[in-house]
């Protein structure tokens, strides 16, 4: 296999080669398509949105030049239960210390951007305004015509064509080359192909939900897995953090602190309850010795 070569850099400054490095070699995202929404913006346009939400995204592994000849990032998606995971990757998920995960997914990065195992991204990788490029498997439309597959005008509607209205028409050719091409429009099954919809905008980022806003359609159903990345044709923002953006230890923390505030307040209801019940049972704690 031909490896392309890496573009030079050379008679470039080493701020531009910075900003460059910066642009395509940072880690991406993995998101789960919720659906669309709407919002409006200060001047009242109405700007449809599609809403994504990261779901516990992990560093799981991360590859050397030295061990491995190139460098990247495996992250881990939204925890799974461990029945449901092979023996196998439940080895890989024990060696990196985390809990097994939905969907695993490697980004390519450059030499300075490499995370550690373990660390936990949030929607603060991107900032607002940002373009992306979304990455995900398109909704299957099952087998479909030429008309609908390929968006033929078909064939005439009137007379001289015998039930073949919506036909593709021929196919074929004489007897050289005797055959039909490789990769002619026919009828077939449409739909559920990996597709990357690119310069999409960053509308919105709400850190509480974990959710990002992402102006206009992105591919893929409801509840489908897809992956954010920098746009490689628009500069990456100077206000987008690098290596990566991690996840608020202080929203984990909240959380932690409001359960257990739960709790407590559970423990407070029960314990203020058992009085009274004992009160209302108190002719036959009298009878006790």
């Amino acid at each position: 296999m031909i490896r392309r070569p890496p573009r030079s850099t050379q008679g470039v400054s080493s701020a531009a080669s910075d900003v460059y490095k910066r642009q395509i070699m940072r880690c991406g995202l993995i998101a789960r398509k919720l659906g669309m929404s709407r919002i409006f913006s200060d001047n009242g346009e109405h700007v449809p949105v599609t809403v994504l939400r990261i779901e516990d995204v992990e560093v799981l592994s991360v590859k050397s030049i030295a061990k491995d000849g190139y460098t990247s990032v495996q992250l881990g998606f939204s925890n799974k239960k461990p029945k449901n995971i092979s023996k196998p990757l439940r080895g890989f998920f024990a060696k990196a210390k985390t809990e097994p995960k939905e969907k695993v997914v490697e980004f390519r990065v450059s030499e300075d951007a490499i995370l550690n195992v373990g660390d936990k991204l949030g929607v603060n990788h991107f900032v607002t305004g940002q373009k992306v490029d979304v990455i995900g498997v398109s909704q299957g439309k099952g087998f479909s015509g030429a008309m609908k597959r390929h968006n033929f005008g078909g064939m005439q509607a009137s007379h001289g064509v015998s039930i073949s209205h919506r036909s593709h028409g021929s196919t074929g050719n004489s007897q050289d080359p005797g055959r039909t091409w490789k990769g002619k429009k026919m009828a077939g099954q449409y739909g559920n192909v990996r597709i990357t919809t690119q310069n999409l905008k960053v509308v919105k980022l709400l850190e509480d939900d974990d959710l990002i806003l992402i102006q206009g359609s992105v591919p893929g159903s409801k509840n489908g897995v897809v992956l954010l990345r920098d746009a490689i044709k628009h500069k990456m923002p100077n206000e987008a953090p690098f290596p990566a953006g991690f996840r608020n230890d202080s929203k984990s923390n909240k959380d932690d602190l409001s359960l257990s505030s739960d709790k407590n307040e559970k423990l407070s209801d029960t314990t203020c309850v058992l009085p009274e019940k004992l009160k209302a049972s108190g002719s036959s704690s009298s009878s006790l010795p």
